[in-house]
């Protein structure tokens, strides 16, 4: 214990997420063919990485035995930045148009940002949000 250490330089962010999904192709489809992330890497079959350009979401096909413990995902939401207040609406509009199963309409919160809530097509909770001096 007596040794000084360095200093840790600050987390750049939390920028990478690796989901298993039961359907690899449907949610292939939901992240980048709606929500237009980019392919940047495929190993294999069952697994592709994608990127909206500062981020990465790895999808893994899961076993076929598998069943998240109590059948609960441990994940509360994903999350996606919006530019501007208005693009939470217009990607309600959007997604709601092309089937997607909406969890919470766009609202305003009390601490000044706007959201609403969908699904991918395994069920993971999808958050669209603007937050001010975050987003812009």
């Amino acid at each position: 214990m007596g040794q000084t250490k360095k200093p840790l330089n600050p987390l750049l962010g939390l920028r990478h997420v690796a989901l298993y999904t039961q359907n690899l192709e449907a949610c292939e489809h939901f992240y980048s063919k709606l929500l237009r992330m980019k392919p940047v890497w495929r190993p294999d079959g069952d697994n592709i990485y994608l990127s909206s350009g500062s981020d990465n979401l790895a999808l893994h096909r899961a076993a076929p035995d598998f069943a998240p413990i109590n059948q609960h995902q441990h994940l509360d939401h994903l999350g996606f930045f919006l530019k501007e207040k208005a693009d939470v609406d217009a990607w309600y509009d959007y997604l709601n148009s092309e089937g997607v199963l909406i969890r919470a309409a766009p609202k305003d919160h009390r601490d000044g940002t706007r959201s609403f809530y969908c699904a991918d097509p395994d069920g993971n909770v999808v958050q669209f949000i603007w937050m001010p001096g975050i987003s812009s």
